[in-house]
């Protein structure tokens, strides 16, 4: 069945949200990440339903213990009808530990899904609802790390900031 222009810049705002998400988880920024999700939102990440504050005050706390975090989302299936959606989104999402107290860094691998109701108000869409779906994860030592190569920062200090 043939989308409308309408339909389909729909679809991409709604997954424009899902970049937006990663970017701030990554960049650690709480504010964009709030961003992302209407103020009425609840969230289940396999804990209970939290509203936005509660989400956002795990969300926080999980940063913060990690010196890392790549989100990589690939497959996205949106149905929009009207000013609702329902959204899949496929996300691979890697966690660097810092050394631990045998000197070990590990990272955290994790396939994920996020399913959404996205909802448009004032013509923006975000988050009104998600769960998210861990299909698997893994946890593996890193060797080797190239202490020369150039860092991302986990703060507005990234250079993805400056413009």
């Amino acid at each position: 069945m043939a989308k409308t222009i309408d339909e389909l810049l729909d679809e991409a705002a709604i997954k424009e949200v899902q970049v937006r998400y990663c970017r701030a988880a990554d960049r650690v920024d709480a504010e964009a990440l709030r961003a992302c999700f209407h103020p009425h939102a609840t969230a289940d990440y396999g804990e209970g339903v939290w509203n936005l504050d509660e989400y956002m005050a795990h969300a926080t706390a999980m940063m913060a213990n990690f010196i890392a975090t790549t989100h990589n989302t690939g497959n996205q299936l949106v149905e929009v009808a009207g000013d609702a959606a329902w959204a899949e989104h496929y996300t691979v999402a890697t966690h660097r530990w810092p050394l631990d107290e045998q000197g070990e860094t590990r990272d955290l691998t994790a396939a994920v899904r996020y399913i959404d109701r996205m909802e448009r108000h004032g013509g923006e869409w975000r988050i009104a609802r998600r769960v998210m779906v861990l299909d698997w994860h893994r946890i593996d030592p890193v060797a080797g790390v190239n202490a020369s190569a150039a860092r991302g920062k986990r703060d507005l200090s990234d250079p993805s900031y400056s413009r």
